[in-house]
């Protein structure tokens, strides 16, 4: 069993080194800037330019698409999972968690949904997964309002500074039904 770590930007070589990630998924928007990790592989890198936003139609911004979580889908499932897969975005707290779900359900689908969001919020008591990738993934994954209904149960993360990287482990055999 291998883990998904979740990081704020500014931890990612961090996070890399001390898990030995050698693959990342980047939700950043497009005018940030930033440098990959020497440890993470290019070809195993994958960048994703959305805002932190739940609705589309706001001006400039870019709200996650079913591109992006298709994205996200495939990369995961390409994951060898001998090392952890590195998450990150901006804060670590919205678009990552989300995605680190998405990840989570893409390479064990046979997961029960609210274990896994239950998962998540004991690791980072301050996630708060972007609602519009839950959706999004929720359907492409075939999880039928699942992982919609597993996220709103455990509600708002705390108010957090940007400053608390959180490892989420997969599965583990008798967390499936």
């Amino acid at each position: 069993m291998t883990t998904i770590i979740v990081s704020p930007l500014a931890r990612i070589a961090e996070m890399a080194v001390r898990h030995k990630a050698r693959e990342m998924i980047s939700l950043m928007a497009k005018e940030q800037t930033f440098h990959r990790p020497a440890v993470i592989r290019a070809d195993r890198h994958l960048l994703l330019n959305m805002n932190d936003i739940s609705f589309a139609g706001t001006g400039d911004l870019v709200a996650p698409q079913e591109a992006h979580v298709h994205a996200i889908i495939n990369f995961a499932r390409e994951w060898d999972r001998t090392l952890p897969l590195l998450i990150h975005c901006w804060m670590g707290v919205s678009r990552s968690p989300a995605a680190a779900l998405i990840a989570a359900l893409a390479v064990q689908p046979e997961q029960d949904d609210l274990t896994l969001a239950r998962r998540l919020r004991s690791a980072s008591p301050f996630a708060t997964p972007n609602a519009r990738l839950v959706s999004i993934g929720d359907q492409m994954l075939g999880r039928g309002g699942r992982l919609v209904a597993a996220v709103k149960e455990i509600g708002r993360g705390a108010d957090a500074d940007g400053n608390a990287p959180f490892v989420l482990p997969l599965a583990a055999p008798n967390d499936h039904p």
